[in-house]
């Protein structure tokens, strides 16, 4: 600061300062004493602070008149009340600045948690299909995300109809919710999965976009909703020909990611709802939030359970390992969901059973066909394809994971290309341990014959139980039926007596890549 410009002050003595200008009286002036002590850089000999004495009729010059005096006062007061003035309003430019950056910043570090980074980033950018948008082109194609552009609500976000006028395009937009770390991850997971995977059965990822603190991916419009808005929200009745198709499609689906890519995918979290419907309703599975990437040789991976109640295989719930089977399993559920025209869990029928459950009491009755959908009773179904859909959905929902066939093996079922696995007349009692407490006895297990197993192969097998074997690969279902040949269900052409195919034990995964069923070309343009 530059002192030699300073004026209107002087020195009555060698350490006091009179100020007579009202301006510096401004920074120099207390109104509770009159005087202020500050640092003052000249130097003198017996004191390093100069005590400034200001307009104080007590305290004031004896040469100085009280007209003067008062001339005086009254221009310090106006001097000072401009001063205080103009500082107050410097002090509150000063502080909208300051807020400024300071909110600016805490943005940039809001972004920088979600934002990805620079290898992420490059992830997403692989491949060709999906782009990135900017928050706004996305805010104008969905009208700001008004609410009547709203199609649906998820468990991490909400899902907005908009339309790219660059491209002419409908799309979704899922938007995912701010604060939630599980939305975080799942956008990162979906992004990285499905941008990467082409399929006519897949809901196609259009663009992503991660500004302003929002997470949104783009995807294809699907014009006619999800497919539990029509089994069970009577949007509308869809015929048979339909759900046989959607049926097929999904299973397609699922084919594709389980063996048709370069890694298997596990979906985790099929069902009805994130089934999709285009426009000529072809069916086209969703939300990749849960997927997990594995290699084609490893059997599952141990993560925490997560999905929709009635959809997740009971092995998965338990031990927290999702395999293929388990992806199966959902599908089996969603098959029969399309053939009964009911969901997995359903209160209002038959004192709460579950749908599983539900539709084996009447295949163990010989009455299978009565689980078909009421409401198709007077559009007419074809019963052969009723039947092979709900006995595929029961396979796929076996209770053990090993009594499950591999995706690969359903489509051939349902193209009728290999004949339907006879199944045991009561639902089985899941088993996951391959350790047992030695005092288990062999009688706690219902005395009953093990499907697909010789007389020799499972004594044999009661008997490693006994002797807590560990190789669980011996370790097959006890089913309830009363006698190894099972003469329950006749369809039309086939005698009392035919047997159909047992259900095989053991798990696809143990055979060998060469030995494992062929893909019929006939499914060659379900697969892209």
């Amino acid at each position: 600061m530059d002192f030699s410009r300073l004026q209107d002050f002087h020195l009555e003595s060698p350490n006091v300062l009179i100020v007579q200008s009202p301006l510096l009286a401004l920074f120099l002036f207390s109104l509770a004493s009159c005087a202020l002590s500050m640092p003052f850089p000249f130097r003198f000999e017996n004191s390093a602070n100069v005590v400034a004495k200001l307009g104080n009729s007590s305290a004031g010059s004896d040469n100085q008149s009280p007209a003067t005096g008062g001339i005086n006062n009254r221009g310090l007061v106006a001097g000072l009340a401009a001063g205080a003035g103009i500082f107050l309003v410097s002090c509150l430019v000063v502080f909208w600045l300051v807020l400024r950056i300071i909110r600016k910043r805490d943005r940039e570090k809001e972004d920088d948690t979600i934002v990805l980074d620079d290898s992420m980033n490059d992830e997403f950018e692989k491949g060709t299909g999906p782009k990135r948008f900017s928050y706004g082109e996305l805010a104008r194609a969905t009208r700001k995300f008004a609410e009547e552009r709203k199609l649906g609500e998820g468990g991490f976000g909400g899902v907005y109809r908009g339309f790219l006028r660059d491209v002419k395009m409908d799309v979704a937009v899922k938007r995912v919710s701010r604060g939630s770390k599980q939305g975080v991850k799942e956008y990162m997971l979906e992004v990285k999965i499905i941008s990467r995977l082409r399929h006519k059965n897949l809901v196609q990822l259009v663009g992503w976009c991660h500004q302003h603190s929002e997470l949104l991916l783009v995807y294809e419009f699907m014009s006619n909703g999800s497919l539990d808005s029509y089994l069970f929200k009577h949007r509308g009745l869809l015929t048979w020909d339909i759900r046989y198709k959607i049926a097929l499609g999904l299973a397609s689906a699922l084919f594709y990611l389980h063996q048709g890519w370069e890694q298997c995918v596990l979906h985790r979290d099929i069902k009805s709802s994130n089934v999709m419907l285009d426009s000529s309703f072809n069916a086209k599975l969703g939300d990749f939030g849960l997927a997990r990437l594995i290699d084609h040789e490893q059997r599952s991976q141990t993560t925490v359970p997560a999905g929709t109640m009635g959809y997740m295989a009971p092995e998965y719930c338990i031990t927290g390992k999702a395999s293929k089977l388990s992806d199966v399993y959902s599908f089996g559920v969603v098959a029969l969901e399309i053939a009964c025209g009911r969901k997995s869990v359903e209160l209002k029928f038959e004192e709460s059973k579950m749908l599983v459950e539900w539709v084996w009491e009447l295949y163990g009755k010989g009455e299978l066909l009565e689980a078909a959908d009421s409401r198709l009773r007077n559009l007419g179904f074809d019963e052969k394809q009723m039947e092979c859909l709900l006995i595929v959905g029961l396979w796929c929902a076996h209770p053990n994971c090993r009594s499950r066939p591999s995706i690969s093996q359903v489509i051939h079922v349902l193209s009728f290309e290999a004949p339907l696995p006879t199944l045991p007349p009561n639902m089985p009692v899941p088993l996951y341990s391959a350790r047992w407490p030695s005092s288990m006895d062999v009688s706690s297990f219902p005395t009953t014959p093990y499907y697909g197993v010789s007389n020799s192969q499972r004594d044999h097998t009661k008997s490693s139980i006994n002797s807590c074997t560990t190789d669980s690969s011996r370790l097959t279902t006890a089913s309830a039926a009363s006698s190894s040949t099972s003469f329950l269900l006749h369809p039309r052409g086939q005698s009392v007596g035919e047997q159909r195919q047992p259900v095989k034990e053991g798990n696809e995964l143990d055979e060998p890549m060469d030995r494992r069923p062929s893909f019929n070309s006939q499914w060659s343009d379900y697969v892209i």
